[in-house]
């Protein structure tokens, strides 16, 4: 595995986005552990791309006008969604909430979906992965397989990063309802604000 492969890696993970945005909104407003589980939950989520792309579904994907048009909307409803659940719920944050009560595998499972539903995510690995292949390796498939799992090995531990840094701030940020309501707003509109990218994305 090349030097290459893992900076890459590294800054595509690091880089904002619809994962990073949930697990930073999670670890913002529930706190550590539900921040992990959003990290596992979009982590999850890499999965079917990784296996799209060892298998050639992607590739289908790709070519596919409808394919690729229907997981998008999918997408986009599924980000509007979280848009107004999050407005829905503005001015509701109970900081002393036990975090017991909280169900981690709703917050995971969302977490899976956001990245399950962005047709780009598939694309990408089809783009991205082949790259660090040799021509003149016997096993592309089982290349591509431990290529995938460190891409999804680092992406946790960056995103329970992202996570337990939110929760560290929460209680500085999170002092007033009026702050509470602006960072909620702030995150509805940014998931919104995705939503309608991926629906002007072609491809």
């Amino acid at each position: 595995m090349s030097i290459e492969f893992l900076l890459t890696t590294l800054i595509v993970t690091i880089a904002p986005g619809t994962g990073v945005l949930y697990t930073l909104a999670v670890g913002l407003t529930d706190g550590a552990k539900a921040g992990i589980a959003a990290a596992f939950g979009c982590t999850l989520g890499i999965l079917p791309s990784i296996l799209a792309c060892m298998f050639g579904v992607a590739a289908l994907l790709h070519t596919s006008a409808l394919a690729f048009q229907f997981l998008k909307y999918a997408g986009v409803a599924y980000l509007l969604y979280l848009a107004w659940q999050t407005v829905r719920n503005s001015g509701n944050l109970d900081l002393s909430k036990n975090e017991k009560s909280k169900n981690y595998w709703r917050i995971a499972r969302k977490g899976t979906l956001i990245n399950i539903l962005n047709p780009k995510l598939t694309i990408f690995f089809l783009a991205f992965l082949p790259q660090f292949i040799p021509a003149s390796t016997n096993s592309p498939t089982l290349l591509i397989a431990w290529h995938g799992a460190v891409f999804m090995a680092v992406t946790f531990v960056i995103f329970v990063i992202y996570g337990l840094f939110a929760s560290r701030i929460r209680h500085y940020l999170l002092g007033t309802p009026k702050i509470v309501r602006g960072i909620q707003y702030g995150i509805a509109a940014t998931f919104a604000g995705l939503g309608l990218k991926l629906a002007l994305t072609d491809r």
